[in-house]
């Protein structure tokens, strides 16, 4: 017997059936890229609203397991330069992209931000992932026109890269002071099973696709 014959006539079928391994794998993996908004400033880790939303889908079943690399602090630049490394270690079937609320914060062009969330995007399509974009808003003191300018970046860039847009949990957080830390920007522990609640909500026919 031709064993070499053999083996070339059954490569494509080796070939075919890693893919679908790897892809099996990757089928289990959300990545959250995002800062203190998904790292849960000041709060236990256990009890951030991820953590709460990968024991939630743990015990439902057949629901992605969350990977939470979000870090405090981080910028759009920062989440996209962590990205590939991210990528080719957990092999995800969907990356959420919470990011740009520092870069608003610091005043950055929103031209820039935006510039930036498209590569976060592209870099995400090229590794064979969904991405979903959150929406992010500014606080009002920030001054309404370049916190317009700043919202309208996330359906531009909806539209333009045809990834689905996910509602900003802080909308509905921000609108009950018990919920709030006391520096007004990021969630008390009381909000954090609100906002699991929220995201399953939210997700749930995203992942369904």
């Amino acid at each position: 017997m031709n064993f070499k014959n053999v083996f070339r006539w059954h490569l494509p079928f080796l070939m075919l059936l890693g893919l679908l391994s790897f892809r099996a794998v990757a089928a289990d993996n959300l990545l959250i890229i995002g800062d203190s908004l998904s790292a849960v400033y000041r709060l236990p880790v256990a009890e951030s609203w991820p953590s709460l939303l990968n024991n939630k889908w743990k015990k439902e079943g057949n629901k992605p397991t969350i990977i939470n690399a979000s870090i405090s602090g981080d910028t759009a630049e920062q989440g996209l330069a962590r990205l590939s490394a991210l990528l080719q270690q957990h092999h995800p079937r969907w990356v959420l992209i919470e990011l740009g609320a520092n870069d608003g914060l610091r005043g950055f062009p929103p031209q820039t931000i935006s510039q930036t969330l498209t590569q976060i995007i592209s870099q995400i399509k090229q590794a064979d992932a969904q991405p979903l974009l959150m929406q992010i808003r500014l606080p009002p003191n920030y001054g309404r026109r370049y916190g317009d300018a700043f919202y309208a970046i996330y359906p531009a860039l909806a539209k333009q890269e045809n990834v689905p847009l996910v509602p900003f949990f802080m909308e509905q957080v921000a609108a009950k002071p018990e919920w709030m830390q006391d520096d007004g920007l990021h969630p008390a522990l009381a909000a954090q099973p609100f906002i699991a609640d929220w995201m399953a909500e939210k997700l749930a026919p995203l992942l369904s696709n």
